[in-house]
């Protein structure tokens, strides 16, 4: 997570680099088109044994189509809308921020380690 006054290809990047503190053992990063260009030779470059795919819309696809793995990222934003804590953005630091997120995460997991 990172300000909103970072474009988002930039932000990428500071997200990667927080990832790879955290999770070593990622093997692919899907990401929109709108990521495609010079982050993906910034991730080749940095040989973390990442692979970077790029999901995109075909140009002759017509109205909506679930493009593949994007449905994952969707359905979970989708899931945090159902949480007043994160329906606004009140929090002044990310790290607030980055806490409630968490905090939804954990009970969406307890929650069906339950059911």
């Amino acid at each position: 997570m990172h300000e909103a006054s970072i474009q988002d290809r930039d932000g990428a990047k500071l997200v990667f680099l927080a990832l790879m503190t955290v999770l070593s053992s990622l093997l692919i990063v899907w990401a929109d088109g709108g990521y495609a260009g010079q982050l993906l030779a910034w991730v080749k470059e940095k040989q973390w044994g990442w692979e970077l795919e790029i999901v995109k819309r075909r140009d002759h696809m017509q109205g909506f189509v679930v493009l593949p793995h994007r449905w994952i990222v969707e359905r979970t934003f989708a899931w945090f809308g159902n949480y007043r804590l994160l329906a606004k953005e009140y929090e002044y630091s990310i790290r607030s921020s980055e806490a409630d997120i968490d905090l939804v995460m954990i009970h969406l997991m307890l929650r069906r380690l339950i059911a």
